[in-house]
Order: C-alpha cells, then sequence, then structure tokens
C-alpha cells in the first residue's frame, strides 16, 4: 500500500506560487526608459524606450540615445540589461565622465528615478510598475522644477510670488523675498569648466535647501541666479535668511573632481508691506537692484530693505 503524502504547509503553497524577484525585477524593466531632462530645449522630455538590448549613449550617428552636446563623446556610455533584468550603465573612457546621482561612476546599477548624467546632460532612468504614470509625473515635474537643480523653476517662482503677494495684500502682512547669485561664476566656468560649473549650482541649491523652510521657497531664477520668497517675513528676519545664505555658501569649499574652490554669493532684498504693497514685478526688481549695490559694493555681502 503506498503512503499518502502530508498535504503541503501554507508556506510551501505560497512559495509555489511566489514569483522570483529576479522575475519581477525583469519583468519591470522590461518597460524601462530614460527621459531627457537637461538643459532645457526642444529635447526636453524626449524618452527612450529600453527593450533589454544593450544601448549606446553619444554623439555617434549610430548610438539609440544619440546627444550631439559638445561636452558628450563619440561613444559616451553602454547600458545593458543583467540577467537579473537590472540595468548597467558603464563609461565607455569618456571625456567629461559619467555620472548616477552625481557620483562618478566607471560602472554602476541604475535604480528606478536615478538621475544619469552624461557630460553637462542629464536624464532620469525610470523602471517603476507603471512606467505611463511615472513619465507623465515626470513631464509635470520639467514643468515646475529645475532640470538641474531640482528646485523650483521661474515659472513656479512667478505664480507662488503672485499668490503669496495676494494673500498678503488680502491680510494685511508683509512679504519678503531674497535674490542672489554666485560671484565670479564665469570664472568658475573658464577656470574648471562647464561641468564644474553646473554641479556647483547643484551644491549650492542643496545647501540652500538646508536653510529655506517647509513654507519658503527656492527657486532657480535663471543662470547663476536664484530666489527665496519669505511669506510673512519682515525686514530683520529677511536679513537674517540673507546672512545664513551668504554664511552656509562660503563656509566649506566646494569640491568636484578633485578640484577644491571657494564660492560666495551676493544677496539682495526687498519688501511689500501693507503700507507699501508691491506686485511681484515691482518686488523682483527692487531685490534685483539690491542685488546689484551688494556687487557693487564688494560683493559676497547682502543688501536687503
Amino acid at each position: 500500500m503506498t503512503a499518502e503524502l502530508p498535504p503541503p504547509s501554507t508556506e510551501d503553497s505560497v512559495q509555489t506560487f511566489r514569483t522570483p524577484k529576479s522575475e519581477l525585477v525583469r519583468a519591470v524593466n522590461d518597460a524601462a526608459c530614460l527621459v531627457y531632462i537637461y538643459p532645457t530645449g526642444p529635447q526636453m522630455g524626449t524618452r527612450y524606450a529600453l527593450n533589454g538590448e544593450p544601448v549606446f549613449i553619444g554623439r555617434q550617428e549610430d548610438c539609440v540615445v544619440r546627444n550631439t552636446d559638445g561636452s558628450v563623446s563619440r561613444y559616451h556610455a553602454k547600458l545593458v540589461r543583467g540577467n537579473d533584468g537590472e540595468y548597467t550603465v558603464s563609461d565607455l573612457n569618456s571625456t567629461n565622465g559619467t555620472f548616477v546621482n552625481n557620483q562618478r561612476k566607471q560602472e554602476g546599477v541604475l535604480r528606478d528615478g536615478d538621475y544619469l548624467r552624461i557630460g553637462n546632460c542629464i536624464y532620469r532612468f525610470l523602471a517603476g510598475g507603471n512606467i505611463e504614470a511615472e513619465y507623465h509625473e515626470e513631464i509635470y515635474r520639467l514643468t515646475v522644477l529645475d532640470g538641474l537643480t531640482q528646485v523650483h523653476n521661474r515659472r513656479y517662482l512667478t505664480e507662488f510670488l503672485d499668490r503669496e503677494i495676494a494673500r498678503s495684500h488680502r491680510h494685511n502682512r508683509s512679504l519678503a523675498l531674497v535674490m542672489f547669485d554666485i560671484d565670479h561664476f564665469k570664472a568658475i566656468n573658464d577656470n574648471y569648466g562647464h561641468l564644474t560649473g553646473d554641479m556647483t549650482l547643484r551644491e549650492l541649491s542643496t545647501r540652500v535647501k538646508a536653510v529655506v523652510r517647509q513654507d519658503e521657497l527656492l527657486a532657480r531664477y535663471g543662470g547663476e541666479e536664484f530666489a527665496v520668497v519669505l511669506p510673512e517675513a519682515e525686514l530683520a528676519e529677511a536679513r537674517l535668511i540673507a546672512e545664513r545664505i551668504r554664511a552656509v555658501t562660503e563656509s566649506h569649499p566646494f569640491v568636484f573632481n578633485g578640484v577644491s574652490y571657494t564660492v560666495t554669493v551676493s544677496l539682495g532684498g526687498a519688501i511689500t508691506r501693507p503700507a507699501a504693497q508691491l506686485n511681484t514685478t515691482e518686488i523682483i526688481a527692487e531685490a534685483d537692484a539690491n542685488l546689484y549695490k551688494a556687487k557693487l559694493a564688494g560683493r559676497n555681502r547682502a543688501i536687503v530693505g
């Protein structure tokens, strides 16, 4: 008589239908893509589908991800999907390097949402469970965020200022705007290259984010110029925040590719009050004028008032 086998345990039953992790990763990454996010221009938002075949990125015409920017090498980098479904990027001895989330890599695995920098150009790697939703979310982000620094852009700054100024007038409260830019930024580009200049802008944004509160707004106004909106801030508070931004910039050297250099900023600020109401255009003009005065006074200083 044949002995009966015991029924499978609950754990055994679960294991029978469990999909191996490698297969889950492979299924997700079958729909992976790169989205071009920086610099701004006609190509911004372009999606490059990754179908599992090796993909070359570079200036050469036969590259699947072709980029004619001068900072990109002819064959700059290569993307390969491994047996586990994960994509690995390899630098092909490029002139300006390949970076994953600001870290220079000879080779590195890409995770969903990672930023891939090829020379001066930035792509975002998407490989989530709903690639269409992720892509459309990324396109929306490009309308409100600066692709390089990941702080809000000029368009969003203007809309935010319009709303907050209207609110400040309605409730008879003050509002401050501080604008600042990097001193001698052209010299950084000329001496160390535009890649270092871009990384300087990113690092500066990271430092200033630590100073700005959640209800305030940091935005890139354009080039090397930034703005901070301070709802309900009086003159003394605006001057304090401006000084903190100046100090956090100068406090530690910036370092990129083994080069250490000092960065300073000049700042100008303006206030709209119930007794002297300014609109968006006027408060920007006044803050910018004070920024110019700070430059003329010797740079690395703030003039707010």
